[in-house]
């Protein structure tokens, strides 16, 4: 059953990153160099005086030492106990999710299967990796703060933009996107698809897929229809545009909880986490109040945060 909620590329690490990164960085080239001297004196000592095994071991294990004490203390800095886990290598080739045979009834679709050549719909990314991932609509709210938080503790997230809120500073989206985070399409207004006929629905997808091309530099293949709201014309609208997937979601974060689809409380491989990009006006809470509450939960459940467009 698909959810319906009135609600309110390998690993991103390619981007900047600073704090924990910029330490690791430190930490393997020195790493590097010590490597590079062990060799060179194994080639030039004189007899007897070749290196010691268990002091090299000792040494490396002094140089992992020092990169986790560097991961804990950019954690710390952000309010964790303990550094969030790190994500697989992405899968060398992409799950191939399916929609689900029946279209669930919306507007004025009587539900049947989906055709052939349409995008699929997902509640969950097919995979067993213990990941989940984290997805921020809208584009309201655009803390700086949120920003250097990602960065420093590399967590990647996906954005599912909507014109009418993002608009007002595309830029901010843009330094997301040099973070290596995902940028994708919600539509131009935020509109209830089902309700529109397929013209309008198109405007309102397309549209949106021409703006993030010429703001952010991407024509995403991934979609979120607001609400979570869709038919057949949707499908078919998304499609003529380019979009593959509409990945949907099974948990909703806020700053004090999160809420589950199923009953039990427990993240799955695969889920997709929504949240919003809100602020204190909106809510009691900031966006890194969110952002420690998804990795708190995913640390503790034994899961890393991965990005979404290495999965689907």
């Amino acid at each position: 059953m698909r959810i319906v909620r009135k609600a309110y590329e390998r690993p991103w690490w390619g981007g900047v990153a600073l704090g924990a990164a910029a330490l690791l960085l430190i930490s393997l080239v020195s790493a590097g160099c010590a490597a590079g001297e062990s060799s060179a004196s194994l080639e030039n000592a004189a007899p007897g005086r070749l290196s010691d095994p268990a002091r090299d071991l000792a040494a490396g294990t002094e140089r992992l030492r020092r990169s986790e004490a560097a991961r804990l203390a950019v954690a710390r800095k952000w309010g964790l106990d303990r550094p969030p886990l790190l994500p697989p290598d992405p899968p060398a080739v992409k799950p191939t999710p399916s929609t689900p045979t029946y279209l669930q009834r919306s507007g004025s679709d009587e539900g049947g299967a989906v055709p052939a050549g349409l995008p699929v719909v997902v509640n969950q990314v097919p995979t067993t990796d213990r990941v989940v991932f984290l997805t921020i609509d809208d584009g309201d709210h655009k803390d700086p703060e949120l920003l250097q938080m990602l960065s420093e503790l590399q967590v990647p997230v996906s954005a599912f933009l909507t014109h009418s809120e993002a608009r007002s500073d595309y830029g901010y989206f843009r330094q997301l996107r040099r973070l290596g985070m995902g940028v994708n399409n919600h539509t131009l207004n935020h509109r209830q698809l089902s309700a529109l006929p397929y013209a309008e629905q198109r405007r309102e997808i397309c549209g949106q897929q021409e703006n993030l091309e010429r703001e952010i530099g991407v024509r995403p293949e991934l979609f979120r229809p607001p609400y979570g709201d869709y038919n057949l014309d949707t499908l078919r609208a998304a499609a003529s545009c380019g979009v593959k997937v509409l990945p949907l979601w099974t948990e909703e974060a806020f700053p004090d909880r999160m809420e589950y689809a199923e009953a039990g409380g427990r993240l799955l491989p695969g889920d997709i986490i929504l949240t919003h990009f809100r602020g204190p006006a909106d809510w009691r809470g900031t966006m890194p109040d969110v952002v420690r509450r998804v990795l708190r939960t995913a640390t503790e459940q034994g899961f890393a945060v991965a990005r979404i467009e290495d999965y689907l």
